[in-house]
């Protein structure tokens, strides 16, 4: 009886490690199924102005995992935060979140990685869109077809095919619109309240809305830079994106932090110094982020560019008072109608100021004003190059009403536009 008892113990104690190795084996597996991986994350603003919602952006390469869901945290606090395909391999490239900074004040964040689930669903502060008309939707802010990209043969009216005529992305401050066509021109629409009105407005607000307040389109584009519309030069005067055998639109991030929209030219015959040079493919990026007027453009090409110049600006508004700092920055406020022809019977002026930052390593030179445009040369020895754009309406409840408040304001932009310095400590 006692030998047959202890060989029964031996047998509870053996069925006891094999449970012990079990639950080993299927804690190890579910975590390389889930794999968490956390970072600290310090932030500083290097200057001594306040900072609010400054954009924070960390790159993911380094990390040496799939990343799917990321949580933010400010102390206690969960911040929303945002990954990005930045390239379209299905892979996240970049988290990015936005953060109140006090002068030359630092932040640490703890951030948690995870490879599984989805990212993590916040209240969306920003929003972006690409819409197809619809023959059967008569209304003109209720079309439905949505989509993420469209290309574009040579020789195709690319400005009708789209509603809206392109790309529309807004913060709860501005929205915007990239006109799909050789211009490439940003038009402008203004908002009375800070609120998200796109996906209600498409750009189009009818009697209704605009009796609720909300806002509409504030400027007139023609064949100006409008707001920062990028083009060639050929030594004497800026030229169109006329040259290319496929045009698209396409969107790269569609918040709740930032949306980022793409505009690429294939084979774009841009004027050249070098004669008989090959064609470029020019890529440009379009990002705005929650809490911003303003909006970010980056242009990159297949090769590096220092053969080439370039150039931008912004519309000489009619009767508008210009501003410039001679190094990059400048601005106007003016007045003028947003449609042209007839249609100014049933339109009413608008006012609005500009804004347009130059990084000094990409400013060749500061045209004189003309009739049409306050504008800038510019060029790169590499093959990307960067600028920055903003706009007011004096329509705004919560905005500038003056050239002189406006003006102001585009300097205390220029020294915001220095990025926030984000240091990562695993």
């Amino acid at each position: 009886m006692f030998n047959t008892l202890k060989f029964a113990n031996k047998n509870k104690s053996k069925t006891n490690n094999m449970k012990k190795v079990i639950i080993c084996c299927f804690a190890a597996f579910s975590l390389m199924a889930n794999a968490e991986h956390t970072i600290k994350v310090t932030v500083e603003n290097p200057s001594k102005d306040i900072r609010t919602d400054a954009p924070v952006v960390v790159q993911l390469g380094s990390l040496g995992m799939s990343v799917s869901s990321a949580l933010v945290k400010d102390g206690e606090k969960e911040i929303p935060c945002q990954l990005d395909d930045l390239n379209g391999d299905k892979r996240y490239d970049e988290l990015c979140f936005t953060t109140d900074l006090g002068k030359r004040e630092k932040k640490t964040f703890e951030i948690t990685f995870t490879d599984e689930g989805k990212p993590r669903q916040y209240t969306p502060k920003v929003f972006i869109e690409m819409v197809l008309p619809n023959r059967n939707v008569k209304i003109k802010n209720k079309q439905d077809y949505y989509i993420s990209e469209l290309t574009v043969d040579r020789g195709v009216d690319a400005y009708r095919v789209q509603h809206h005529h392109g790309v529309a992305f807004e913060s709860e401050l501005t929205a915007y619109r990239i006109y799909f066509d050789e211009r490439q021109s940003i038009d402008l629409y203004g908002k009375y309240n800070k609120q998200l009105e796109l996906y209600d407005t498409q750009f189009y607000p009818d009697e209704e809305q605009l009796a609720k307040g909300y806002g509409d389109d504030v400027l007139w584009c023609g064949q100006t830079f409008a707001l920062g519309a990028f083009r060639g030069w050929d030594g004497e005067k800026s030229t169109m994106l006329d040259d290319v055998e496929h045009r698209t639109q396409r969107i790269i991030a569609r918040g709740p932090v930032r949306v980022i929209a793409e505009v690429v030219c294939d084979d774009w015959n841009a004027p050249c110094s070098t004669p008989n040079a090959k064609p470029l493919v020019l890529r440009e990026r379009y990002t705005q982020w929650a809490g911003h007027r303003d909006v970010q453009v980056e242009a990159r090409f297949s090769r590096p560019v220092a053969d080439y110049a370039f150039s931008t600006g912004i519309i000489n508004v009619k009767g508008s008072e210009e501003f410039t700092d001679k190094k990059g920055l400048r601005g106007c406020w003016g007045t003028d109608y947003t449609v042209s022809g007839k249609d100014t019977l049933t339109h009413a002026k608008e006012t609005v100021g500009l804004g347009i930052c130059i990084p000094r390593q990409h400013l060749k030179k500061e045209l004189p004003a003309d009739k049409d445009n306050y504008g800038f040369v510019i060029s790169t020895t590499t093959d990307c190059l960067n600028y920055a754009i903003t706009f007011t309406s004096d329509k705004e409840s919560f905005g500038y009403h003056s050239a002189k408040d406006w003006f102001e304001s585009l300097k205390a932009w220029k020294r915001e536009l220095e990025p926030v310095r984000v240091n990562i400590i695993k």
